[in-house]
């Protein structure tokens, strides 16, 4: 099955919030570490993507959402770097496919749409980072993605317990 992936403008993304917090809250009750603790609520998720729509609007966040005939079933961001003496490099965030979606092929599809929409916009460094062993730590590095680091006991799983984290670079030619 198809999942089109298309970014999202700031109109689209705003009326595509509670189809990205359904994701979230989704992706967080699945127990992937994203910045949130359970319990997490479709009103807590909306309100945090909320929050995300100035950047979206001003284009240091790029969002784009994969669609299914049930909704959104996945999103990748690419945050661009502001600074003067950053403007090479970006930040990959929020890479997530709802659990009904997963094993086909989506999360790799995301990333290689936000590597390619950052190489066009001149980026030639990209990072990340992810829970150390997870699904995500594996797709990175057999997408080419080099680690350079790993912290423990970095953040927190849904759960509360501390998790390991590992940085990645990716760099564009």
């Amino acid at each position: 099955m198809s999942h089109p992936i298309t970014r999202l403008s700031a109109d689209d993304f705003r009326s595509s919030v509670k189809g990205l917090a359904d994701l979230l809250v989704d992706v967080v009750a699945g127990g992937s570490s994203l910045g949130f603790l359970s319990p997490f609520d479709q009103d807590a998720a909306a309100a945090w993507w909320r929050t995300r729509q100035p950047a979206v609007s001003d284009g240091s966040l790029r969002v784009w959402a994969a669609h299914g005939p049930d909704g959104i079933t996945g999103t990748v961001g690419l945050a661009l770097e502001r600074k003067p003496n950053g403007r090479h490099r970006a930040e990959i965030v929020k890479l997530m496919v709802h659990r009904d979606a997963r094993g086909r092929g989506l999360a790799r599809a995301l990333l290689a749409t936000a590597e390619q929409a950052a190489a066009r916009a001149g980026v030639t460094l990209l990072l990340l980072d992810t829970a150390t062993g997870s699904a995500a730590d594996h797709l990175y590095r057999a997408a080419g993605w080099t680690r350079y680091g790993i912290v423990p006991d970095y953040a927190a799983a849904p759960d509360g317990s501390l998790e390991d984290c590992s940085f990645y670079y990716k760099q564009l030619t």
